[in-house]
């Protein structure tokens, strides 16, 4: 058996461990992890031993931040009209507003009352 190269941290991982998931759960991750700045393993294994998950800010976790906020504003501007807005969006929302707030960020003010509406609702939920 070959000896195994530590990592970058000095660390020698001969362990694999795999599993499966469906495209839309890989999406989710593959967003949380550009979100986090870290590594999707670094990510994983942060958050399946309930280790805290930090913000690495950068380019490259403000632009994952900013096209995410473009796709949560899409859909709120969708949902508008019916009033609901799903689970998984309030989830998404309530991820991107954590990475905000851990880079010192507030999102910007919402151009319509109807849009704050939605939002000020989304808070009370």
């Amino acid at each position: 058996m070959r000896a195994k190269a530590p990592d970058g941290a000095g660390r020698v991982r001969p362990v694999t461990i795999g599993f499966r998931v469906t495209r839309e759960q890989n999406a989710e991750i593959d967003e949380l992890v550009a979100i986090s700045g870290m590594t999707k393993q670094d990510y994983i294994v942060s958050r399946l031993t309930e280790r805290s998950v930090i913000v690495k800010p950068n380019a490259r976790v403000q632009q994952a931040l900013a096209r995410r906020m473009d796709r949560i504003y899409a859909e709120l501007r969708r949902v508008e009209r019916a009033g609901d807005i799903p689970a998984d969006l309030r989830a998404s929302i309530a991820t991107i507003a954590d990475a905000f707030a851990a880079l010192g960020q507030e999102p910007a003010d919402s151009d319509s009352e109807d849009e704050r509406a939605v939002i000020v609702e989304m808070e009370r939920s």
